[in-house]
């Protein structure tokens, strides 16, 4: 029987999802729970595991096709399968006997009904005959021809449609590039590089296909555009993932919310000097701590004597919601666009919990593993502009936020200190509010706290 999968419901409220790659093909065998694609919604990247055991019988969209939730996304043969539509928003499936698995949500996960790695196709190489399930090539030679027959039975390689329709005009078989990247997906890049070590040409890149170096061309008239594809002066990218998210939030953030901004800047040398005594205590090392975690835990106490900067306008129930926990966003710059993942009930954080969670939050969004559930909520959150040299700005809240604090460069300058001008480090601080929920002098003294804390360190001890 056949099942078909849609695409569920990832969370948030999203509604749809890209296809970025699928990981298998009509024709794979699949276990349950088995990664079948990676989609980008609004907010993150996520892995979409197998329902069903069985094998794909077709896939619904393409590599970067835009799906929205509840559309077919691929259907598999599935043995004793009685009802095959999985349930849209739900995930779960009606099978003829209910004690077979049941598929669930993405990051709920089924137990899987088979142990080791799930099987794919078997596949025959040269003129000989598939005698088992599968098998592993254990190694090939990567100067070999790719002529070379090879009578082994090998596993499916992992690759994208274009990429094996890319490699097959090639004349390349994906077997003998599998041999030297191991059990990740193949790529193009792969294929260019196999080709290079073989003496094949690889296929030039299409110029509409590369936002970088677009190839010029010169226009029949001054109205000589195609959707999407524009002339030799423009580069046309479609607004979709993060991006879309990003610029809808932030149009209803500034047109929602009356913003205010206040600066301080302040001397942070005593800071400086501090962190400079970590780096050298040893059982501090490993920990990475910086001006941001010092900030950080200036914002959590700080919070706690200006509960309106932690606080949620709730238009539709009339009411203001004032949280007693700090859920810390973090701006973070991706290559797929801003995101601001959050650090769970920072203010039960040490100084150094802080400084080791700021590095695991920038190393999940740096490699795009950030999950919607990550993403979601947030009281209150800091943007790092000092890692881009930016003293100062007027940063936008996030949606449902009252307050952000933009954190500038740290600079050496001539500054006033004990009736003297002396060389010392300073930093900006710009603190955005909503001004529905914080006045003007509770935006100050919230500010004044967090710029006590980074100019004598020790005040710390005194907030509560």
């Amino acid at each position: 029987m056949n099942a078909e999968f849609r695409l569920p419901d990832l969370g948030e409220g999203l509604t749809e999802a890209e296809v970025i790659q699928w990981m298998v093909a009509p024709g794979d065998q699949v276990a349950l729970n088995q990664t079948l694609a990676e989609v980008e919604t609004a907010k993150a990247v996520v892995e979409l595991p197998s329902p069903y055991e069985g094998i794909v019988a077709a896939l619904h969209a393409e590599a970067g096709q835009t799906v929205a939730v509840g559309a077919p996304l691929i259907e598999f043969d599935v043995v004793g399968s009685e009802t095959p539509t999985v349930g849209v928003g739900t995930g779960s499936a009606v099978t003829g006997s209910e004690e077979k698995a049941q598929p669930n949500l993405v990051g709920y996960g089924a137990a899987p009904s088979a142990s080791g790695r799930p099987a794919r196709r078997a596949r025959r190489l040269g003129g000989g005959s598939t005698t088992a399930d599968t098998a592993v090539l254990e190694a090939a030679p990567h100067d070999a021809s790719p002529s070379l027959t090879v009578e082994t039975v090998v596993e499916r390689p992992r690759s994208t449609p274009p990429v094996r329709a890319y490699a097959k005009r090639l004349g390349i078989d994906l077997v003998l590039v599998a041999a030297s990247v191991g059990d990740r997906v193949i790529t193009r890049d792969d294929i260019d590089a196999y080709a290079e070590r073989v003496g094949a040409s690889p296929e030039p890149r299409e110029a509409t296909k590369s936002a970088a170096a677009p190839v010029p061309r010169e226009p029949a008239s001054l109205n000589d555009r195609t959707a999407g594809q524009g002339d030799a002066r423009e580069t046309r990218i479609p607004i979709r993932g993060v991006r879309k998210h990003t610029a809808a939030a932030m149009v209803e953030s500034a047109f929602t919310a009356p913003h205010v901004t206040v600066f301080h800047t302040v001397d942070v040398t005593a800071t400086m000097e501090l962190l400079s005594s970590f780096r050298d205590d040893r059982a501090l090392m490993d920990h990475r701590i910086g001006p941001l975690a010092v900030v950080a835990k200036a914002v959590c106490l700080a919070l706690g004597r200006t509960p309106g900067l932690n606080s949620h306008w709730d238009e539709a129930a009339g009411e203001i919601v004032q949280y007693h926990y700090v859920d810390l966003g973090i701006a973070a710059a991706t290559e797929r666009g801003l995101i601001v993942p959050n650090i769970r009930d920072a203010e039960r954080l040490t100084l150094v919990e802080l400084a080791d969670a700021l590095k695991d939050l920038a190393g999940t969004a740096r490699s795009g593993k950030t999950s919607p559930a990550e993403l979601a909520g947030g009281t209150f959150s800091i943007s790092n502009i000092g890692v881009f040299g930016i003293d100062a700005g007027t940063p936008i809240l996030p949606p449902g936020q009252s307050g952000i604090l933009a954190v500038g460069a740290v600079r050496r300058q001539p500054w006033e200190h004990r009736g003297e001008i002396a060389l010392r480090q300073i930093m900006t601080l710009s603190l955005s509010f909503d001004h529905r929920l914080v006045d003007g002098a509770e935006g100050a003294r919230f500010l004044k706290d967090v710029a006590d804390v980074l100019q004598e360190p020790g005040r710390a001890m005194l907030l509560r």
